[in-house]
C-alpha cells in the first residue's frame, strides 16, 4: 500500500510517497518511492512580517496541485499534511490551509513543537542503537528546533525552540532564547548516560554527504565544528561552487551548524547518527499506524 506525508517546513515543502508492506510476522517495512522538495521559504516572509505573502501563497498552492497530480499518479491511498513553525506563526495560515483545501482538496494540519518532535521520533532510530546510551534526537527547521531525549529507553523529555535557521538568518533568535535552550539540556540530561545525538533534516544529511562517511557511522563533534568555521569563513558564492549547495541549502547551512554544534555541546554529545530520516518519514509512519486496521 502506498502513503504519502507532505511536510510543509518554514524553509521547503516536501513529499514524501512511501510504499508499506507487512511480513508475515507483523514487521513493517517502508521503502521509499519518491521524495519531491520545494524551497518555499515561508519563514522568510514570517519570520519578518509576521504572513505570508500573497507571492508565496500562490507557490505554495501550486507546490500543492503538483503534489495532488502525483498523489494521484503514484495511486496513493492515504495522505497526512502538516505545517510547522511557518505556518505555526502566520497570521494569514488560517485563510490559506481553507484556500489549500478548497482547491486541492488537500487538509493541512498545523502541528505544535511538541507534535513535531514526537512524529520526528516515530522513526525509532534510536531502538536499534545500543543501550549503553542515552539519545538526543535533534532536528533542527527553519523555524524551530525539536529535541526529543531517551535514557534507559524511556522518554525523558521532548521540547521546542523557537531558533531555527531562518530566524538565525533573520536575526530573529535573542541570547534569552538561546540561554533557555542551553539551561533546559543541561539540566533534562544531567545525570543520565553517555548521551549519543541523532540528527535530522536537511542540512545534517548534507554535510554527511560532504563528509563522505559510510552510513550508519557517526559525525564527530569536532568535524561539525570544522564544517562550521570553513563554511562560515567562505562567501555563499563559494559554498555554492566550493561545495556544490543549492542556494537555499548554502545559507541556511551555517546558521544549521551553529545549532547542532551549540546543542550537542550543552548536552555533552560527542558524536551525531544521521540516519537520513525526518518530519516526512515520522508522518508517514505515524499514518501506517492510524490506517493499518482498516487494511
Amino acid at each position: 500500500m502506498k502513503l504519502a506525508a507532505i511536510d510543509i517546513g518554514s524553509n521547503a515543502a516536501r513529499l514524501l510517497i512511501s510504499e508499506v508492506s507487512e511480513d508475515e510476522k507483523n514487521k513493517t517495512t517502508f521503502n521509499k518511492v519518491s521524495l519531491t522538495r520545494v524551497p518555499l521559504r515561508l519563514g522568510f516572509d514570517v519570520f519578518e512580517n509576521g504572513k505570508i505573502s500573497d507571492y508565496k501563497r500562490e507557490l505554495l498552492l501550486y507546490t500543492m496541485k503538483a503534489y495532488i497530480n502525483l498523489l494521484n499518479a503514484y495511486e496513493v491511498k492515504y495522505l497526512k499534511a502538516c505545517a510547522t513553525s511557518a505556518m505555526r506563526e502566520a497570521a494569514n495560515s488560517a485563510e490559506i490551509i481553507s484556500m489549500v483545501k478548497k482547491e486541492t482538496g488537500i487538509e493541512i494540519e498545523v502541528i505544535s513543537g511538541s507534535d513535531e518532535a514526537s512524529f520526528i521520533y516515530e522513526n525509532h532510530v534510536a531502538e536499534n542503537l545500543d543501550k549503553e546510551h542515552s539519545y538526543l534526537y535533534i532536528d533542527v527547521g527553519g523555524g524551530s528546533t525539536e529535541l526529543t531525549f531517551f535514557s534507559n529507553n524511556k522518554l525523558v523529555f521532548k521540547d521546542s525552540f523557537n531558533i531555527g535557521t531562518i530566524r538565525l538568518l533573520k536575526n530573529k533568535v535573542t541570547d534569552e532564547v538561546w540561554d533557555e535552550m542551553k539551561n533546559d539540556i543541561k539540566e533534562k540530561t544531567k545525570g543520565h548516560k553517555a548521551v549519543t545525538a541523532i540528527g535530522s533534516g536537511g542540512n545534517i544529511n548534507k554535510v554527511f554527504s560532504l563528509s563522505k562517511r559510510k552510513d550508519s557511522k557517526p559525525l564527530p563533534l569536532d568535524l561539525l565544528r570544522d564544517y562550521y568555521k570553513e563554511l562560515s569563513n567562505v562567501s555563499l558564492n563559494d559554498r555554492i561552487h566550493t561545495y556544490n549547495l543549492r542556494d537555499d541549502r548554502a545559507d541556511v547551512i551555517v546558521p544549521a551548524l551553529q545549532i547542532y554544534v551549540n546543542v550537542m555541546r550543552w548536552a555533552g554529545a560527542s558524536e551525531i547518527y544521521v540516519p537520513k530520516i525526518g518530519l516526512a518519514d515520522g508522518l508517514v509512519q505515524h499514518l501506517w499506524e492510524e490506517v493499518k486496521g482498516r487494511v
